[in-house]
This record gives C-alpha cells, sequence and structure tokens, in this order.
C-alpha cells in the first residue's frame, strides 16, 4: 500500500497541463518566425510579455498572444478591404499565378 504523499506524487504525474506562458522560442514556433523576430516584437511592446527574475528570462502568455494574433487577423482583413484585388489580379490569383507586388 502506498502513504498518501506518494500516492499524490504519482497522480501529479499523470496530469498534463498546458503551460500558460511560452518561451521566445515557442512563441516563434507557434508564429513560425524566427526567435529574433519575437524578441523584437517583445522588446517593442508590440507582443504583450513579462519578464522574470534577475537574468530577464521573456515569457509570453498563451492568452495575450491569441489576442494578438486576433488584432492581426482584423488588421489584414481591414487591409485587404480597403485594397481590393483588380479583376486582372484576381484572375491571376484563381489560376494559381505568383503575384508581384
Amino acid at each position: 500500500m502506498t502513504s498518501d504523499a506518494e500516492g499524490y506524487g504519482a497522480e501529479q504525474d499523470d496530469v498534463q497541463v498546458d503551460p500558460r506562458f511560452y518561451t521566445l522560442e515557442q512563441t516563434a514556433r507557434y508564429l513560425n518566425v524566427s526567435r529574433p523576430q519575437v524578441y523584437s516584437l517583445v522588446r517593442s511592446g508590440e507582443l504583450p510579455a513579462i519578464k522574470l527574475g534577475g537574468r530577464g528570462v521573456w515569457r509570453v502568455d498563451r492568452h495575450q498572444l491569441d489576442v494578438y494574433i486576433e488584432g492581426l487577423l482584423e488588421q489584414t482583413r481591414e487591409w485587404a478591404l480597403s485594397h481590393p484585388l483588380s479583376q486582372e489580379r484576381r484572375a491571376n490569383v484563381a489560376a494559381g499565378a505568383k503575384l508581384t507586388p
């Protein structure tokens, strides 16, 4: 028979907990960008993050990351609506042609 302490520890090993905070590396993978790009977003204040401890370990709150992404999606949507494709470019997209700026 196991003691309460052993039983409690065994239960904890089986529990999967999603982290609330992501490292800059994890955030970069999530966004499919480089770590320096994430660091730049954090340092500029564009992407909210917290700095932990004296060594300055940065962490990005996953909920704030979702809010940031939703904001980017809305900005992109507004931009796309205010910059519609011409009929010719729309036809090229439909045909699979590569667009140039």
